[in-house]
């Protein structure tokens, strides 16, 4: 398991942590905006009790780290560790180091360099494999034992967040902010992520063909189309794999073929138009809403 944690993706993780803690620290809460997530809890709790974000940022995700252990898996689960404690660690840091920006006249500005921040952040978390814990893992559980979307998941919570938000700290024109740095951050994820589109299909040629499917859909919960084919010199018969993930689980799938087969030949491309179950079907083959 140690060899699977790679070095390059444990640094990026630090990063993309430290960014999203800057931008948190020096636009959200140096200007009482807010956020969407456990991030928006931590806020209205620290503009309402004083409570520090970066210590709630750890107790808040503590039951969904006991929650989320086997659903994420090992690798997973430690890149999710590493993200969720360099975030509490780095807003410790920018709290008791902070620059004070003076943009309290131009709330939109704040909201641009907030949502920049804070997507550009995540984005490169969940690139190289992290999470920041949080509504990732309670939209992944919603979505294992409800059958609910992620998206819908996560957009229900946000929403809850931002609205309590504005029952609590938030004026009306701050919250209208706040929905700008929340779509902003949305965008700048996807834009990390390399491209807007919603899936990438992946041909996967391999002697281990078999166990290389029955581990995807073990672990990610993707189904896998086995096509017959041959090699044009050997004229030998070969099994070539098609599965379509999710953007943000390409890493989790080069993962898995590299584990079983580090020789297997892999090519992965933009799918810019997606239908069935996974994508627009759920379990039940009902239309996901």
């Amino acid at each position: 398991m140690l060899k699977q944690i790679k070095i390059r993706n444990i640094i990026a993780i630090m990063l993309g942590a430290a960014i999203f803690s800057f931008g948190f620290v020096h636009f959200n809460m140096q200007n009482q905006l807010g956020e969407g997530g456990f991030s928006g809890i931590t806020l209205v709790l620290y503009f309402t009790v004083g409570w520090d974000p970066a210590l709630l940022n750890l107790l808040l995700n503590i039951p969904m780290f006991i929650l989320g252990w086997r659903l994420l898996g090992k690798k997973a689960f430690i890149y999710t560790m590493i993200g969720t404690i360099s975030v509490s660690v780095f807003l410790k840091i920018f709290q008791k180091y902070q620059y004070t920006i003076h943009l309290e006249d131009d709330l939109f500005l704040v909201a641009l360099f907030a949502g920049v921040f804070v997507g550009l952040g995540l984005g490169i978390v969940f690139r190289f494999g992290g999470t920041t814990g949080g509504v990732d893992i309670l939209a992944r559980l919603a979505h294992k034992y409800f059958g609910w979307s992620m998206g819908k998941t996560m957009f229900m919570f946000d929403a809850i967040v931002i609205l309590l938000s504005w029952l609590t700290f938030l004026d009306a024109r701050s919250m209208m902010y706040t929905l700008v740095a929340v779509f902003v951050g949305a965008r700048v994820i996807d834009f990390v992520q390399d491209g807007a589109y919603a899936a990438r299909g992946a041909l996967i040629i391999s002697e281990k063909s078999s166990a290389i499917a029955d581990l995807i859909a073990l672990r990610m919960e993707r189904g896998v189309t086995v096509l017959e084919g041959h090699g044009h010199f050997t004229k030998q018969p070969k099994e070539v794999l098609y599965c379509v993930v999710g953007r943000n689980e390409v890493v989790r799938l080069k993962s898995i073929i590299h584990e079983l087969d580090p020789h297997a030949f892999v090519s992965i491309s933009e799918v810019r138009d997606v239908t069935g179950e996974g994508f627009t079907l759920d379990d039940q083959k009902q239309p996901i809403h």
